[in-house]
């Protein structure tokens, strides 16, 4: 796990000396610190105007025989790498057995190290580029120059687990192609000054994060998972007018994608695996032995425990195989509507663990939400943020390596979603739109207050939700009867916050405004029955899953100087996962029924009788206590008709209403808080 950067151009900026450009891509790498604090290295090419940074967090290979950037064994490729190989010691065996069969029993490979860097670039000798990563099991994002043929490639895994940024830097008369783990890398190109994105903000309003391929940022994107893009010959000057998709050419860059989730549902849906047993017992064994591969590092490892399902499943795996105790760690609150520390606490009680446990007081949020501009460098609004980066926080006082249990809903159904999202469609469709429209428009011109008093007979379900919390999920209940005409529309309205953005965004010199167009369904297989659940899994999947889940946990690990692994996305458990039917991830109104019955063999069921729970915390409680004064300050009024990028009238209203209880704007305020906190910073 570490951090790179760099850039590539051969025109005239000001800068086109060794030292300089050494100087350059070293401030960048350094912006990055936390991502590898055990190394750093720059490579610079000044003829070819290109550089590369790197910063290390070592894991395998502590050794300077592990540094980076790092050449092949015949000098023709330099490569600065971020992520993990795990089976990298069996594509060495395999390449070892080559190379002793072309030389008549003699193997001419000489190892300097046992890097799983070295192990790659090995592989890119003997196989290239794409043949190489169709073999990694892994996470990565790398950067590899050929000094041959001259050309730049950056590539990423196959899910997204480990980030990468590319996009044209510097000021207006001299734009420079930059590429960086972070936005933090970018940002210290010199001259850097490219402006907010507005169709960005509005996506990022939508979503609560700015989606892959956008950034926040005019003229930088994100490379897609499953994508490699190659810059030959020279960099290119002037920005594309919009983005490149996968399979297109622009001037001298080319990207295509090497793995694709559809391509993936296809085969699992031809290749069904139809007995129960069978299923259960496959799953298991995949499962440990990712978890077994996953397991391998230099360095102290353990893993994150909430006390739900996936977790508790990767937990008992580890444990099973380890003869001592793991180190497990969990957060609590205070507040005990939202601590669930409990469950896992009992859980490792059950399985043996050595179990750490922090409870976070908001004072301790407090101080976690002033930094995650800094943490995150672009807006991003999933409040389960500052638990994920205050149990990071929890796990590096003890090891540099955790499993995580994230993909085990994304991969068999553990959403809410997935459960209602069908069903609700499903009776909807009985009725006509018409009938459907009338009833959404009658529900929106019932006033908050009548409607409040209309529900007050519902005593179980006011004192479960809190009354101004069920009358704000009817109204939207409401808006969905009156909007969507299909099951994807439907997914759509699910996930995100607000459903026109651009009326709260204010445009610049009066232009119109309009959100990217959505580029990450496309392509859905029509094998998938677009109003089941597994639509619903398969665009989470391409979406929430890397840009919100995975985004998070990267940042909140990298900034805590820990790598975090997460078994359930090794590729292969996402190929067996798309061969499981629906009907063994959904049954008798619950998700994951065929998780369960693989952690059942460890841990009795009647400890997880319960709904399922996300990562939350008490954010909406907090704005109106502990964190009032400072949010109230961020919605200034004057303070967001200065920034110009707000209608202050419309975020005030909703500041009010959130504070008198009128209604629960929590989710809409906390992303209009952390761009605040964000552009401030």
């Amino acid at each position: 796990m570490c951090g790179i950067t760099g850039f590539f151009s051969i025109t005239n900026n000001g800068f086109n000396t060794e030292s300089q450009l050494s100087a350059i891509v070293e401030s960048m790498s350094n912006s990055i610190f936390h991502r590898g604090p055990d190394d750093s290295g720059t490579w610079v090419d000044a003829e070819n105007g290109i550089a590369l940074g790197h910063r290390r967090l070592s894991i395998l290979d502590l050794s300077p025989l592990g540094s980076q950037p790092m050449n092949s064994h015949s000098g023709r490729y330099v490569i600065a790498f971020n992520g993990e190989i795990y089976n990298h010691m069996s594509l060495r065996n395999e390449l070892d057995t080559q190379n002793k069969v072309r030389n008549q029993g003699c193997n001419l490979l000489n190892w300097k190290g046992h890097s799983d860097t070295e192990t790659l670039l090995a592989s890119i000798e003997e196989w290239g580029i794409e043949t190489t990563l169709k073999k990694v099991v892994g996470m990565f994002a790398f950067a590899l120059w050929d000094k041959k043929k001259h050309v730049l490639t950056l590539g990423r895994d196959r899910i997204g687990e480990k980030p990468l940024y590319y996009g044209w830097v510097g000021d207006e008369n001299s734009k420079v192609f930059a590429f960086g783990s972070e936005l933090k890398a970018m940002k210290s190109f010199p001259g850097f000054n490219n402006k907010v994105c507005r169709s960005s903000l509005a996506m990022y309003l939508r979503y609560n994060y700015v989606p892959c391929p956008f950034s926040i940022f005019e003229n930088i994107y994100k490379l897609e998972p499953g994508c490699v893009m190659d810059i030959t010959l020279k960099a290119p000057v002037n920005p594309p007018q919009q983005f490149i998709e996968p399979g297109g050419i622009y001037d001298s860059i080319s990207i295509k994608r090497w793995w694709s989730l559809g391509d993936v549902v296809i085969s699992g849906y031809m290749n069904p695996i139809r007995n129960e047993s069978e299923a259960i017992e496959i799953i298991e064994n995949q499962l440990a032995e990712t978890i077994k591969l996953q397991t391998i590092a230099d360095v102290p490892l353990g893993a994150f425990l909430s006390g739900g399902i996936d977790s508790s499943l990767v937990v008992a795996l580890m444990q099973k195989h380890s003869s001592k105790p793991i180190n497990t760690f969990t957060i609590g609150f205070e507040e005990s509507n939202f601590d669930e520390s409990k469950y896992a606490k009992t859980v490792s009680n059950i399985l043996g663990t050595s179990h750490n446990e922090i409870v976070v007081s908001p004072e301790m949020a407090m101080e976690t939400i002033t930094n995650l501009a800094r943490i995150y460098d672009e807006p991003f609004a999933d409040s389960s943020q500052i638990p994920t980066f205050l149990v990071s926080k929890l796990a590096s006082q003890q090891v540099t390596v955790v499993l995580s249990g994230d993909g085990g809903d994304e991969n068999f159904g553990g959403y809410n979603r997935y459960l209602m999202g069908p069903k609700f469609w499903n009776k909807m469709n009985y009725l006509p739109y018409f009938v459907r429209k009338s009833i959404g428009k009658s529900i929106s011109k019932i006033p908050f207050e009548l409607l409040e008093r209309a529900i007050m007979p519902l005593e179980f379900l006011s004192r479960t939700e809190g009354l101004p919390h069920l009358t704000s999920k009817l109204y939207k209940v409401g808006q969905r009867f009156i909007d969507i005409h299909n099951c994807e529309q439907l997914y759509l309205s699910l996930v995100s916050e607000w459903n026109d953005p651009t009326i709260v965004i204010q445009c610049e010199n009066g232009n119109s405004l309009s959100e990217h167009r959505d580029l990450r369904y496309a392509g859905r297989p029509s094998i998938i029955n677009e109003s089941s659940a597994h639509m619903m899994m398969y665009n989470d999947f391409l979406s929430y899953l890397p840009d919100d889940i995975l985004c998070k946990v990267d940042r909140a690990g990298m900034a805590n100087s820990i790598e975090t692994r997460i078994p359930f996305l090794d590729h292969r458990m996402v190929e067996l996962a798309w061969r499981i039917p629906e009907t063994m991830k959904i049954r008798e109104n619950t998700g994951k029924w065929i998780l369960k019955e693989v952690l059942y063999k460890s841990v009795p069921a009647h400890y997880f009788n319960r709904p399922k729970a996300g990562f939350a915390i008490p954010v909406g409680q907090w704005l109106r206590t502990n964190l009032k004064d400072w949010a109230d300050n961020l919605l200034s009024e004057k303070k967001i008709r200065e920034q110009g990028y707000f209608n202050a009238s419309i975020i005030r209203k909703l500041w009010e209403e959130h504070l008198n209880g009128k209604r629960d704007w929590t989710y809409r305020l906390w992303s209009i808080l952390v761009f605040q906190m964000w552009l401030e910073e």
